[in-house]
């Protein structure tokens, strides 16, 4: 559903969504006024902390000892054009500032998400402007993301990264960090690299967790196909941040569901 105005459209005749919403046969569905005011009355740092406890009850019921965390961040893009007075933000979303999308370069957000790749389940997501580095969101990213297994009472194996992510500050976070080394950082011969060909070289161990690295990819692949992460049709850093926790809310409520 790409709007709140669909979504009231839908709660009106969608038999099968009233039932999932409580409202008996005659009654009225919610208006789109009331939905808007029941997600600003949340906000971003409530709804973050619904996703983080579902996440606990998740991971107690599977029984896992122990998981890695894989981090990345993927690009949203931002429902505005560029300014003309500055180009680097947007026209009628100021907060979206235009930061690289791949190859290139587009105008939008990135969230940083930590992600239990055997189960490929986010632990912990945030939203920061497009032109961000993503080292630095990392240190609260693991720390958030240790805070959630520990209330679980899951230990936190390794650290899992691209080589983005290289940087003695990162790996000072966790005792294992599974992050290549970039070409042009020295290293020892036990290091772990990655060539152009995106094939892993170093130790046995460490290749085989680097490996699970993917598991993040099908993550934002399966958010933004199913969970409408890519028609982003909200201006402002809060408004995006309420709607990507929704939407990775969506994922986390299926898998309790199943």
């Amino acid at each position: 559903m790409k709007s709140l105005r669909e979504l009231a459209r839908v709660l009106d005749v969608d038999r099968r969504i009233r039932r999932l919403c409580l409202l008996r046969p005659r009654e009225r569905g919610y208006p789109r006024s009331v939905l808007s005011r029941f997600i600003h009355l949340i906000g971003a740092e409530m709804l973050r902390l619904i996703l983080e406890e579902k996440v606990v009850m998740l991971l107690r019921r599977a029984g896992v000892e122990e998981v890695a965390s894989v981090i990345d961040v993927r690009f949203i893009k931002a429902w505005s054009t560029r300014s003309p007075d500055d180009n680097r933000t947007g026209l009628s979303d100021p907060d979206a500032i235009v930061g690289r999308n791949g190859r290139g370069f587009g105008l939008g957000y990135k969230p940083p998400t930590s992600v239990d790749p055997r189960h490929i389940l986010p632990l912990v997501t945030l939203l920061a402007s497009a032109n961000e580095n993503e080292k630095r969101h990392a240190p609260t990213l693991v720390e958030r993301t240790r805070l959630v297994l520990d209330r679980a009472g899951v230990r936190l194996r390794c650290l899992v990264a691209d080589s983005q992510y290289s940087g003695e500050r990162v790996r000072a976070l966790v005792v294992h960090a599974v992050i290549p080394y970039m070409s042009n950082q020295r290293c020892g011969e036990d290091a772990l690299r990655v060539d152009r060909l995106f094939r892993a070289h170093g130790p046995e161990e460490m290749v085989g967790m680097y490996r699970r690295r993917p598991a993040v990819e099908a993550l934002f692949a399966y958010v933004k196909s199913q969970y409408g992460l890519t028609v982003n049709r909200v201006r402002g850093l809060v408004n995006v941040e309420v709607y990507s926790l929704l939407s990775v809310l969506c994922l986390v409520l299926n898998r309790e569901a199943a």
